[in-house]
């Protein structure tokens, strides 16, 4: 029988101590926009398409808004989701370039400080997972409701498309703070009318094989079923565009 996403952040709880989702876990914004996780893609890599080494600056752009998740942690550059949501894209005859924002570690606060950085050239779709590292965290889910909002109606405003990926969170805060904690995503996306995926790591979450040593990041197998999840969303929207 398969493990549920909830036993997968469970695991996150009992690896807190190590900052798993690449710490250390920033201490405020200013940290989440100077510190790269080891291991992960560098500032200059984040900041460039991943179309097979070029960069077409006439094409729309495709941002994915994330953490470790996003960047790649533990994995090659060619192997992270946003990576191989360009090759996809090449080959199903999309002209889009996509860009990483992912930054190991970060939260919505530290995401939302930065997102100025992140929407300083013209973007047209703007994929954000972000929350888990907020949930490790104890945020606030009010907060995170809050920083999450400030983010997409950002990305509204710039003239993207946002499209709003969410996160869960195990029995073992308490029923109260999961609940909170879970109802912020589906109500954001249904207050901003975006489309949504649920949940990310669906298919991969707690399924040994899909994910590295540390039982948290998606292997490079595990990475392909996270860009197909991202892509049954993706797609429709970019049809809608054309």
């Amino acid at each position: 029988m398969q493990a549920g996403p909830k036993v997968w952040l469970a695991c996150l709880l009992a690896l807190l101590c190590n900052s798993l989702l690449c710490g250390p876990l920033p201490a405020g914004p200013a940290s989440a926009q100077k510190s790269p996780a080891p291991n992960g893609p560098t500032p200059a890599a984040r900041d460039r398409a991943v179309n097979d080494g070029t960069v077409n600056d006439a094409a729309p752009v495709i941002v994915a808004l994330g953490d470790s998740l996003t960047a790649g942690y533990g994995l090659a550059e060619d192997e992270s989701y946003p990576s191989l949501l360009q090759v996809h894209l090449k080959q199903a005859g999309y002209p889009h370039r996509v860009v990483n924002a992912g930054v190991s570690g970060d939260t919505s606060a530290g995401a939302l400080a930065r997102l100025d950085w992140v929407l300083q050239q013209p973007v047209q779709v703007l994929i954000v997972c972000l929350g888990a590292n907020d949930g490790l965290r104890g945020v606030d889910p009010a907060a995170l409701g809050r920083n999450l909002d400030a983010i997409l109606v950002r990305g509204k405003q710039s003239g993207a498309q946002v499209i709003l990926a969410g996160m869960h969170l195990p029995a073992n805060y308490g029923p109260d703070y999961t609940r909170r904690f879970d109802a912020v995503f589906p109500a954001l996306a249904k207050k901003h009318k975006l489309p949504f995926l649920p949940f990310l790591l669906e298919g991969v979450a707690a399924q040994p094989e899909l994910n590295q040593a540390d039982g948290i990041h998606p292997t490079a197998k595990g990475a392909r079923i996270v860009e197909a999840n991202v892509w049954k969303v993706l797609k429709p929207v970019l049809d809608r565009q054309r």
